[in-house]
């Protein structure tokens, strides 16, 4: 029985650079030799809190709760503990979306415009429709949000003409709130830009399209149906003292954030826990039913989960609000999710339907916190599928692909760096 690194395998292969294979051996058949390396991955990258599940045959088969949600009342985590889960909420907006799609109240590949009460175009392609695909698939050549954009209120402070006029405001030159580069230089449909106010449109449209309110639908649509109890877009339809507190932790020292909304919802705004949430994620591994509740038909599940348009711009390829990823030779489907006091991750492998989800309250940082966040993921997928040992390899390619919650990662990943500060993080 072993809790650390048994092997290293380090070869040079001549002209080649360094080929690199270090294997982790670690009796996972005891919960207890498996949660303390969880505990220690969470210290060593400061998260204060972490909830996780395994999901295998359309069940939970494993859950639980990590370290401290709330520092100053001590309160331990479980997994029935809420976090706000920041970008995978999209793949809740595209499935409102779709059910109206569904309803033939749209087509994907129409332009957004005939539903908007404002002209959206890109300037520098004023002929060149925008269509729902494209911002469901981030090719609508909006641009990565400014800084600017990102705008955090205390509770669920509400702006007062959000979403409407503000995003004519946003987007519309000569609005009050427009700036040049919301806008990418490329062509609508050309490239993958992760534009997150084109969620905050999307979230508008099901407004608009279906006559409720955003927030309403959902919960009326999907977490109803679904026995979500403990997700919502809104702070107050929840038990807040579930909530885990979002830290920031500076010089080793955690610093307690204000539960807070953001302006775009719709994008990034969700709070669950890992049960609710594998309900929906269930449903979406089983073409649209959970526990005989249908949210969306089989082929509009398979188009969510097809690449819509094939890039090599980030570290994984889009559907229609789902990330799709190739490590080790196997395609997941899920979302992650970064935000100031959050990291969550949602993924299922395609071969065999095995998801996991995982959330903590604290954002990723540095190298070595993305390094921990992508070992979890692995972690969790080992405790699965019951192995003895992985290469490292697979776990650079795992980091790889969640690079992007950490936006000063450099592209030209070092492998040594990577060897060593995996070294001293183990």
């Amino acid at each position: 029985m072993v809790l650390g690194i048994l092997l290293i395998l380090i070869s040079v292969s001549t002209g080649k650079g360094i080929i690199v294979e270090k294997f982790f051996d670690i009796d996972i058949e005891k919960d207890e030799i498996f949660e303390k390396l969880i505990t220690k991955i969470m210290k060593i990258a400061h998260m204060s809190a972490l909830s996780a599940a395994i999901i295998k045959n359309n069940e939970v088969v494993w859950s639980k709760g990590f370290g401290i949600y709330d520092r100053e009342n001590e309160k331990e985590a479980t997994n029935e503990t809420i976090y706000l889960v920041a970008s995978i909420s999209k793949t809740i907006t595209a499935t409102a979306l779709l059910q109206l799609y569904e309803k033939g109240l749209f087509d994907l590949d129409d332009d957004v415009n005939k539903y908007l009460p404002f002209s959206l175009r890109n300037p520098n392609y004023p002929d060149k429709p925008i269509t729902f695909r494209m911002l469901l698939a981030h090719q609508s050549s909006l641009a990565v949000d400014p800084p600017a954009f990102y705008v955090y209120l205390p509770g669920d402070l509400e702006v007062k003409g959000y979403p409407y006029p503000w995003l004519k405001e946003y987007l519309v030159p000569g609005g009050v709130h427009y700036k040049p580069q919301v806008w990418s230089n490329t062509m609508p449909g050309e490239e993958m830009n992760y534009a997150n106010v084109g969620y905050a449109l999307l979230g508008y449209l099901v407004k608009l399209i279906s006559g409720e309110p955003f927030e309403e639908y959902c919960k009326e649509h999907i977490f109803k149906p679904l026995g979500m109890n403990d997700t919502s877009f809104r702070l107050k339809d929840l038990n807040i003292s579930k909530i885990a507190v979002p830290y920031v932790v500076r010089y080793g020292e955690y610093y307690p954030l204000l539960h807070y909304s953001i302006l775009d919802n719709a994008a990034g705004g969700l709070r669950t826990n890992v049960l609710d949430l594998s309900r929906f994620l269930i449903a979406h591994m089983n073409g649209g039913v959970y526990n005989g509740v249908r949210i969306l038909r089989e082929e509009t599940v398979e188009e969510m989960h097809r690449i819509q348009y094939p890039s090599n711009k980030y570290g994984f390829q889009y559907g229609l609000g789902w990330q799709i990823w190739k490590i080790g030779g196997q395609t997941y489907i899920g979302h992650t999710g970064g935000l100031y006091g959050v990291a969550t991750n949602m993924r299922f492998r395609t071969s065999d339907k095995v998801g996991i989800i995982f959330f903590t309250n604290k954002e990723i940082y540095n190298v070595r916190e993305i390094i921990a966040f992508s070992l979890i993921e692995r972690l969790l997928f080992w405790k699965a599928d019951k192995l003895k040992g992985f290469n490292i390899a697979e776990l650079k390619e795992t980091v790889i692909a969640n690079k992007e919650l950490l936006a000063h990662m450099a592209d030209d990943f070092n492998v040594m760096g990577f060897v060593n500060e995996l070294n001293r993080l183990v």
